[in-house]
């Protein structure tokens, strides 16, 4: 049987969208900042939202308010 071994990165994403799924984007923001994952918040920024442009993350928070309404 093998095991797949996931990065912490994987993990920390996995673990964003499920908590994206049931709080506001805003509540998330604040909790990720309380936890102080990491003093090096541009290396987070540009993991989490490698290939995402303005345009995309606002479709997705249009999205996201459109569905818990």
């Amino acid at each position: 049987m093998k095991t797949k071994i996931v990065s912490e990165y994987e993990v920390f994403r996995e673990a964003s969208d499920i908590l994206l799924k049931y709080m506001e984007p805003a509540k998330l923001a604040r909790f990720w900042a309380l936890l102080q994952w990491n003093s090096d918040y541009t290396a987070i920024r540009d993991k989490l939202f490698q290939g995402e442009t303005v345009e995309s993350l606002y479709r997705q928070i249009e999205s996201f308010q459109q569905n818990s309404t």
